[in-house]
């Protein structure tokens, strides 16, 4: 009896690896989005509030 290399193993791992991190990574920069979104809106309604300004649509 041999024993063989399960690659099929191997090859389902990696594309567990592959899409498991492509999710995180995607979640990951959605996040970091948002927050930047907010702080650019924190800044800019900082700045019309000063200005007196109009708010854009």
């Amino acid at each position: 009896m041999h024993e063989r290399l399960a690659q099929w193993d191997f090859v389902i791992a990696a594309y567990a690896i592959g899409v498991i991190g492509t999710c995180l990574m995607v979640g990951w920069t959605l996040v970091a989005m948002r927050r930047a979104e907010m702080r650019r809106d924190l800044v800019r309604g900082s700045a019309r509030a000063n200005s007196g300004g109009t708010p854009e649509a």
